[in-house]
Parts: structure tokens; sequence; C-alpha cells
């Protein structure tokens, strides 16, 4: 006889972990069903090992070519690539284990399978080989199978010439030339990890610049940055085709009409993700689907049939870790009969982990003069900021987008050291709908970085002290 839970969860990463902890604190009797380890995309191949990943590169860059400005030296600096990504995958295991500990301390059953939907109540268990081996009863389902990196028939990926961001952080040996198609977060990020080893590292980006989601002004400052350290940019600019020749990779690709050819001896495919909504039974439920991902109310996260839900990456944009897990909390606290506030897509924070981090949340000025609004913006350089001077890290800048009829905070955008810590003030801020006079009259702690979310919001009603 099958198993009955209150909730059964179809996938344990970030947004089915968060799920099924959420709703044991609930009082449910709750079950997680995932094929590989718990975490996901993100604790196992994604957010935890690349951040280890980048803090190598971080402090081989620091150590390698800069130590001389802290009075320093340092003399035949090295590294083991091989160690480096043992590293990352060691880091990934103890975040991984941390997350097993934590379903078993909450009473989750964790069932290792693939699971399929068989009716609005029912996930049939299979093995690895497709076998069907085991089934459970529920209540509720919550459907977070997540995403995967998204292919192209003209970027044939082998996993070994033209490769995804999973095998870029598993290689065995580190390649001489790099070529990454698609300067999205993913992409900047084994972009500037590769080539502070001394990869030969060239972007290649269709729309007209890296980061193409951010502020222009950020964007614009992390190009210049990135050309420096010897990356090689191409925006504007369609990839044709890739094609593997005696363990060399030629891309052909096509700029207002001019064909270039660029070669390496791996491509990187980080053109984004498409949702997993493939062999898991929603097409013989009915689930309704649009482009690759399930569709929901975002007010309770149900799909169109009663008692199954989705949250996550396989509901589509924005693919962030930290959404999934807000989406798994709200769709559980709905299931109890709770009323938690909706979740407000405008003002989610976006993180880059190069250096310079990239973060934001809200409005670009762009998006924000289209939609009609009259602006205050505010910007406050890092080289003015006594706490970067003291670090030797005076690069980027904080910009702030006001609304100048009420005052009301519409977006932030951050380039510099820090950048993905100093966000979540801002977000804060944002969300309780601060004005640019609470943040200025909000006493930051000198010095900081953070004064320098001061000294924008200041700055955009010619307030500021220190520039």
């Amino acid at each position: 006889m099958s198993k009955h839970y209150d909730i059964a969860i179809l996938g344990g990463g970030p947004g089915g972990y968060v799920a099924a902890i959420r709703a044991a604190q609930l009082g449910f009797k709750t079950a997680v069903v995932e094929k590989d380890n718990l975490g996901g995309i993100c604790l196992n191949w994604g957010c935890i090992p690349t951040k280890s990943l980048l803090k190598n590169a971080e402090v081989y860059d620091l150590v390698s070519n800069h130590a001389g400005d802290y009075g320093l030296s340092v003399e035949g600096v090295s590294f083991d690539f091989n160690k480096i990504i043992k590293r990352s995958r060691s880091v990934s295991a103890k975040i991984v284990k941390g997350v097993e500990y934590l379903i078993k301390k909450n009473k989750v059953d964790h069932i290792k399978g693939f699971g399929k939907i068989k009716s609005k109540s029912e996930l049939e268990i299979l093995d690895s080989e497709g076998n069907s081996v085991d089934s459970i009863t529920a209540d509720h389902i919550i459907i977070s199978t997540g995403a995967r990196p998204k292919m192209l028939p003209t970027i044939p990926v082998d996993r070994k010439h033209i490769i995804t961001s999973t095998e870029a952080m598993s290689l065995e040996k580190q390649p001489k030339e790099l070529i990454v198609i698609g300067a999205g977060a993913i992409g900047v990020e084994f972009a500037y990890f590769y080539s502070v080893l001394g990869t030969k590292v060239t972007i290649i980006e269709m729309l007209d610049s890296i980061l193409p989601i951010e502020d222009n002004e950020v964007s614009q400052t992390l190009e210049k940055n990135f050309k420096k350290r010897g990356i090689e940019i191409y925006t504007s600019a369609k990839v044709e085709k890739a094609e593997i020749e005696n363990d060399i990779v030629k891309v052909t690709i096509d700029i207002n009409g001019e064909k270039k050819i660029l070669h390496a001896d791996i491509v990187l495919n980080a053109i984004g993700v498409t949702g997993n909504i493939e062999n898991i039974g929603l097409e013989e439920l009915g689930v309704e689907t649009y482009k690759n991902h399930i569709v929901v109310n975002k007010d309770t996260y149900r799909t169109n049939i009663e008692n199954v839900y989705a949250i996550g990456d396989v509901i589509g944009a924005p693919w962030l870790a930290h959404v999934a897990s807000a989406e798994a909390i709200h769709c559980v606290e709905k299931i109890k009969g709770h009323n938690p506030a909706v979740i407000d897509y405008s003002s989610i924070p976006g993180c880059t982990y190069c250096q310079p981090q990239v973060a934001s949340i809200g409005m670009t000025e762009e998006k924000a003069k289209a939609d009609g609004y009259e602006l205050k913006i505010g910007k406050f350089p890092f080289s003015a900021s006594g706490k970067s001077t003291a670090m030797g890290e005076r690069e980027g800048f904080v910009k702030l987008i006001f609304d100048a009829k009420y005052g009301e905070l519409l977006g932030a955008h951050i380039i510099g050291a820090e950048a993905t810590e100093l966000i979540a003030e801002v977000g804060l801020a944002k969300s309780l709908e601060a004005t640019f006079e609470s943040i200025v009259k909000t006493i930051h702690a000198h010095p900081t970085l953070s004064e320098a979310v001061m000294e924008a919001a200041a700055n955009a009603y010619g307030e500021a002290i220190h520039i």
C-alpha cells in the first residue's frame, strides 16, 4: 500500500527542500522526491561551488597582481587547477550534507528516485533505469524540478569541447582558450574565473552589452574592466554555428552582417536555461505549460490542476535560487491557510559574483524612463569612499533611482567591492517603500562601504557631502 503524505514535493533544490522544511514546520507530513543529491543545481553545480571557484580566483588575483599595493612581497605565486576544482567540490559536499541534516531534523522523508505524477494525488517513483519501484500519495503535490542549460542545434554540446556550466566547474584540465557564448551572470562569472587563471577568454553576446539586463552604466563599467583583463568581447554578435575539428572548436559569428571565425579548445554554452518539464507526467495530467515552463497562479502557485503546485525555475524567470525559496515558503503557507503577502517580483535582487561584483534591484534608469517616471538619480563612486580606499578597491559606484514626484526608491545598481552584500540594505529599503530621505537620515557607520548607499541617495537631491 502506498505511503500517504500531506505534501509531496518533486525535486530537492532550493525550492523543493525549503518547501519541505517549511511544510514540516507547519505540521504537514512531508516527503521530498529527488533522484540526485539534495540541494539541486544550486548547491551541487551552481550557486555554491561557483562561489568557491570565484573566491579562489579573487585571492589569486589579489596575491599575484596586487600584493605590492599593500606593501607585501610575494614571490613564486602559482596555483594547482585540480586543487581549485577539488576545493569547490568539497565546499558543495559540505553544504549538501547540511541540507540532508536539516531534512532529517525536520522529519521529512527523503525518497530517492525519479518522480512522475500519475494523478493529482499520486507520484510514481522510478529508478535510474526508468523502472517503477514505488509510489506515494499526497493531498498536495508541489513541482520543483528546476531548469537545465538551454541547448541550440547550432551549438552541439558534447560536454568535452562544447560544455555547459556543469562541466565548466569540474574540468580536469584548464583550457588555454575559452569562448563563452552568452554574457549573463553565468557566462560573466566563468569568464572572470578562467581569465584570472590565465586562460585566454572571449565573450560572445547577442545583445548590445554584457550583463544585458543590468543598468547600462553598470554593464559598460564591467566591460571596460574585463577588457583591461584581456578578455575579448563581442556584443551584438550572433553565433551561427560551432563546429569541432581536431579537438578545436570553430565558432562562426555574425556581427552586423560581417562574418568572423573564432577558435578555442573549449566553448562554454551559457545562453540561458529551460524548465525541466519533460517526462514528469504533466501532459498526461493536463498541467498547463508555456514555452517550457509551468503556468501558475502567482498568489498560490497552484497550476490549473487542483492540489498541484509549481515553484522555482520550472515556472520561468527569474531563474534564481532565492526566488525559488521565497516561492516555496509562500506556496506552503498558502496551503496551510496563512495569508502571506504576494511576492513582489519587481523587488528581487540579482547578483553577479565576478570582480568587481554587480548587484541590482528594481528598475534600471532606462526602464524607469520608458515607464514615464520623472527621475532623481544619485550616484556615489567608491573612489570617494574612505573604506574602499583603505581596502584598495576603489572601482565602481552605487546608483540609486528615485521617483521625483514622491521620492520613492525605484531601483538600485551597484558595481564594486561587496556589491552582492550591499544590495540587501537597498532591498529592505525598497520593500518598506523607503524614500530618499529615510535612507539619508539613517545614520550609517563610518567607515563602511554602505555609506556609499547613503551618499548616493543624498546625491540624488543635491545633498551629498563627500562628492
